[in-house]
């Protein structure tokens, strides 16, 4: 088949190898392990010898499949599905890491990884230190002779900042440091860090990549040197994706640009309400004028992406009786859902950092994340309006 085809086109037309049934969909490969003709083929798989599959922990046919069309759409070598988005993240870091290294980080990152950063790596002797998203220029100051990975999300959860990818890949690459991004709100269509010098994308495949709630993934692309730790890291510590929902995300993927496209349309026009609203402090959406790095997202990224951010006024009470007045949205603490979800991420998904630690990664009280769905886009603004009063 004609290589290089468009995105949407590689998200569609990419697929396993037919079966002796001509099938034109995938089907599902539900099987702990796979079958080997005589005693020579079974040495010569197990001695990677040949390229193929052994064991469902190892790798799968919809598994692959789903690698494949991920690696296609962020322009990477390789990649290993897991089983969600933090088994992709830690898996990633223990399989690159030895005991005294060091990690530069964004401060702005998903609670769970700052969780694992300054709870568990520290057992192993790993640390970290963090950066603030709009001091790109105090990097050099954090750099150890150990310092083995710089890291970052963008746009950040839940404040919706934008890190400029381009900047923090001439720092890695000056440094010699492995440049990973979490591209999670973004997803690939939107974004891809590879471009501006990243060395692995990570990615919660929970998120947009499924965009119905439906099923926990996670993945990790890039160089197929690192990738190939991962794997080894991987097949032995059992984190990877089970071949039904390897089989869903890759069904999923196919509308993937037709989503992201409606969602960002919607986010932007929630946003732009949001921004006139008298019962609301501020606004943040990286492609509205008033987003502090408004250029730099239209620099890297397609559009803005599926969530909004914004502080109702009036503190916690008020934050209350809006979550509370909610009627058509879910809450959850989901994103990038077909069904627009609203979170309060200083109760929810990141309560576990002191309130320092939130105020450091943007975080205040009032903080309101909405991910906008599929819904029509008055529907979603009636239901936000009647909320705030």
């Amino acid at each position: 088949m004609k290589k290089n085809f468009k995105f949407e086109t590689e998200a569609i037309r990419t697929q396993t190898e037919r079966t002796q049934f001509l099938e034109h969909s995938t089907p599902m490969y539900l099987t702990s392990s796979f079958i080997f003709e005589d005693a020579e083929d079974m040495r010569a798989s197990f001695a990677e010898e040949k390229e193929r599959n052994i064991y469902s922990r190892y790798s799968n046919p919809n598994s692959s499949e789903f690698i494949e069309k991920v690696c296609k759409m962020e322009g990477a070598e390789d990649g290993f599905a897991f089983a969600s988005g933090m088994a992709a993240v830690f898996s990633t870091f223990a399989a690159l890491l030895d005991s005294g290294d060091h990690i530069i980080s964004s401060r702005s990152i998903f609670g769970s990884t700052h969780s694992l950063f300054t709870q568990f790596f520290p057992k192993w002797n790993v640390s970290t230190s963090y950066f603030k998203i709009d001091e790109l220029d105090t990097l050099e100051k954090l750099l150890t002779p150990k310092t083995k990975i710089i890291y970052a999300e963008t746009p950040t959860n839940p404040g919706v900042d934008v890190l400029d990818l381009e900047e923090l890949g001439n720092f890695a690459k000056k440094h010699n440091l492995i440049y990973i991004i979490d591209n999670c709100f973004a997803s690939p269509y939107l974004q891809q860090p590879i471009k501006y010098g990243a060395d692995l994308v990570i990615h919660s495949g929970t998120k947009l990549m499924d965009g119905q709630g439906r099923v926990l993934a996670g993945i990790t692309v890039g160089s197929k040197a690192l990738i190939d730790k991962v794997y080894r890291f991987s097949r032995i510590t059992g984190p990877s994706l089970s071949p039904f929902n390897a089989w869903v995300l890759s069904k999923s993927l196919e509308t993937l640009a037709l989503r992201v496209d409606k969602h960002c349309d919607n986010a932007l026009k929630l946003a732009e309400f949001l921004e006139g609203n008298p019962k609301v402090n501020w606004v943040k959406y990286p492609f509205l004028k008033s987003h502090p790095k408004y250029e730099v997202a239209k620099k890297q990224m397609k559009a803005g992406g599926c969530v909004v951010a914004f502080e109702v006024k009036g503190g916690v009470e008020a934050g209350q009786k809006f979550f509370n007045a909610i009627k058509m949205l879910s809450l959850s603490a989901n994103l990038g859902d077909s069904r627009s979800i609203v979170t309060h991420p200083a109760s929810t998904t990141h309560s576990k950092l002191s309130v320092e630690e939130r105020l450091a990664s943007g975080i205040t009280d009032g903080m309101v994340r909405v991910s906008v769905g599929l819904e029509h886009i008055d529907d979603i603004i009636a239901d936000i309006e009647q909320a705030l009063g």
